[in-house]
């Protein structure tokens, strides 16, 4: 089993996020021999949209900013020996593998050995029965748009111990991005579950990209961070036996110390003792963090159980419209003012309309969909308030009504509204369940050994 750490660097932590930190990444992984980079851009419903634009057309499907992510570090992974490993695959991988392989070719540079993973879409007449099997009649009359399983790390980890410097993939668990490259580069058998849970959690405190190293963790003074506009994104250092180290890129603003370690380490985890993944049952209950230094973290006490007997699915469909629309009410009972605005708009629509009302300045956060603002200030204590109403509805005209209150309520309403914005857009809605994993065939293929 090779001794020498692997160095696993995150450049995305969702779709959307920067597209400029994966080069300081990528230039500390070289100055320390190599390693491997990995992109997360993949969220519950992500996929579901990638799923709508791949329908649209046929080349399309995968992460919008494929290119601003892969085209600047490109040639330089390539030079240094550093694997790509991401999801950026989203509904479509083989485009997106393709995609990559042009961008080789226009910057001139040999192609690549690119991997694509498959598998994850549950798009056979065998799946919707397995899938109405476990949801029942909550599927019934749903316009699905996309339902996929949660795989894991095998299919990376093959790929990369076959050849490739690049994989593509579409719906894999998050942490599993991390696990494949550290099964490949130590050569763990896939049921050494202490191993496998280590890695596993150092998946997971790089996953959500600058949330470790200070971004979504700070608060101006309480929790300060230095240089945050300019917070590198996370590197873990994996030893042998799966234990890490957590970092960041070289010459970057941010932190990682104990509080930001200890604050990803806890996200999204509901059973520390019990954290499932398609790979292992990751148990951090004994979890310790240490800090061995400036932005250097050693998170120890892992270990892991033997993985689920079902994989995770998501089921997105198309719930109807969402229709928003948003006025502001300044000065001299501003608060009242906006509060009479969304009682007209709810009068004029009727009390069986579902509206969601928002005092975007007085209490919004707090509120519910029926309107109750829990620990609202009294009434009038505002004076500069921006109103929001949303509604969904099934019938796009219905939806459309609020707009056109809103609108309205330049001239209709309380006295000194303005600065109306509306937006209508179609809303998907999403539910989950598991299936046995041996319901899902994954597997990867080299690129030039996929059809056009």
């Amino acid at each position: 089993m090779p001794q020498t750490p692997l160095l696993i660097g995150c450049a995305s932590g969702f779709s959307g996020d920067r597209t400029d930190g994966a080069a300081a990444v990528v230039r500390t992984l070289a100055a320390r021999g190599g390693g491997t980079l990995i992109f997360e851009t993949l969220a519950e419903r992500t996929l579901a949209l990638a799923q709508l634009a791949r329908n649209d057309d046929p080349t399309r499907g995968y992460e919008p900013l494929l290119d601003e992510l892969v085209s600047p570090i490109l040639a330089d992974c390539l030079r240094h020996g550093i694997n790509i490993v991401s999801n950026f695959g989203a509904a479509n991988p083989p485009a997106a593998a393709r995609r990559i392989a042009e961008l080789a070719r226009q910057q001139g540079l040999p192609t690549p050995r690119i991997a694509v993973v498959h598998g994850d879409a549950l798009n056979t007449p065998a799946h919707r029965s397995l899938l109405t099997q476990r949801l029942g009649a909550a599927l019934e009359g749903l316009d699905i748009v996309s339902a996929t399983a949660y795989l894991g790390a095998t299919e990376i980890a093959q790929a990369l111990a076959a050849g490739a410097q690049i994989v593509v993939a579409g719906r894999v668990a998050d942490p599993s991005l991390t696990l494949g490259p550290a099964l490949a580069h130590f050569g763990w058998d896939a049921s050494d579950w202490p191993r496998l849970g280590r890695a596993t959690m150092a998946g997971h405190m790089l996953e959500c990209g600058l949330q470790v190293t200070g971004g979504y963790f700070c608060v101006p003074g309480l929790k300060e961070v230095p240089d945050v506009h300019a917070a590198g994104f996370p590197i873990a250092e994996i030893q042998a036996d799966g234990e890490f180290v957590i970092g960041k890129a070289d010459g970057t603003g941010g932190a990682v110390d104990a509080r930001t370690v200890k604050e990803q380490l806890l996200y999204e985890v509901h059973d520390p003792a019990r954290y499932l993944t398609p790979d292992v049952v990751a148990d951090l209950s004994q979890a310790r963090v240490v800090e061995l230094g400036a932005n250097r973290v050693a998170v120890q006490g892992i270990t892991g159980h033997a993985r689920p007997d079902e994989l995770k699915v998501n089921v997105c469909y198309r719930g109807g419209w969402l229709a928003e629309a948003e006025i502001s009410y300044a000065g001299v009972q501003a608060e009242a003012r906006a509060r009479l605005a969304a009682d007209i708009v709810q009068k004029r629509l009727g009390d069986a309309f579902k509206l969601r009302a928002d005092l975007i300045g007085a209490i919004s956060i707090l509120g519910d969909d029926a309107g109750r603002m829990r620990g609202a200030l009294p009434d009038g204590h505002a004076r500069d308030v921006r109103l929001r109403l949303a509604t969904e509805n099934a019938d796009r005209a219905q939806a459309e009504r609020v707009l056109r209150e809103v609108t309205a309520l330049y001239t209709c309403g309380p006295a000194g509204g303005g600065g109306v914005r509306t937006a209508l857009r179609p809303r998907l809605n999403m539910m989950s369940c598991t299936i046995p994993r041996d319901a899902v065939d994954s597997g990867w293929n080299f690129l030039e050994e996929i059809s056009p």
